[in-house]
């Protein structure tokens, strides 16, 4: 039977997700299968040995005790994704199976550990994060002695940024480390700080699954690979 990675459904891109693992990478022994709020498809998740919660609208305020209003924010709120999603990551949780989170997906798992998010990181900030017609490029540093490190072997990069919210570091959740930070400190990645009987899980609030010239840069294709490993040795 063929291992299987979960990827949330969204309403952002859906696609790039699907296409970032390719054929090369899936084998004869990976398929990816989508976990969709709109069909409610649960009965799906325990088939899966890996997750990713991936990028979107922002999670409704009342998760993390946030502002009804603020700018920048959506039109509409998703929270039967969020619920869904909860769900998601609490399983992999129990069943320690691999995670990666991308951009909303880091945010999320921030918040479901108990911790909470700028409903908006400010104008200044926002020139440098929030996407315009395209993503935004900037430069992240990682911290050593992380995961992330481990597993990209870089201490810089560049990547691209699309998000206006971002984790307040005042308020990080239940045995997670920042991984990486931004030139003006915005929090970049997050892992689980102790990783005793936890399962891989990395964090991230860039896109690797978009970056340009993304076969090339450890930002993301190391990401993926070691993801992919993870999914391949994990065991129910």
């Amino acid at each position: 039977m063929k291992k299987k990675i979960g990827i949330s459904l969204t309403e952002a891109s859906a696609p790039n997700y699907e296409n970032w693992f390719t054929p090369e990478d899936l084998g004869d022994d990976i398929e990816l299968v989508i976990l969709s709020y709109l069909s409610n498809n649960i009965e799906d998740l325990p088939a899966c040995d890996g997750i990713v919660l991936t990028g979107g609208i922002d999670v409704l305020p009342s998760y993390y005790g946030g502002a009804e209003n603020y700018p920048h924010q959506p039109a509409k709120f998703s929270p039967e994704r969020d619920a869904f999603e909860k769900k998601i990551y609490e399983y992999s949780q129990q069943q320690q199976i691999p995670v990666l989170g991308i951009c909303r997906g880091l945010q999320y798992i921030n918040i479901l550990e108990g911790g909470k998010v700028y409903e908006d990181i400010g104008e200044a900030a926002n020139q440098v994060h929030k996407k315009d017609i395209a993503d935004k490029i900037h430069k992240v540093h990682i911290r050593k002695n992380t995961l992330l490190h481990t597993v990209t072997g870089q201490e810089e990069g560049q990547v691209n940024s699309a998000h206006h919210q971002a984790i307040h570091p005042a308020h990080l959740g239940k045995n997670l480390m920042i991984s990486a930070t931004s030139d003006d400190d915005i929090i970049e990645g997050i892992e689980f700080a102790d990783k005793t009987n936890k399962a891989f899980m990395l964090c991230v609030q860039w896109h690797p699954e978009r970056m340009p010239g993304k076969e090339a840069n450890p930002l993301s294709q190391q990401i993926k690979v070691q993801f992919i490993k993870a999914v391949r040795n994990h065991t129910k």
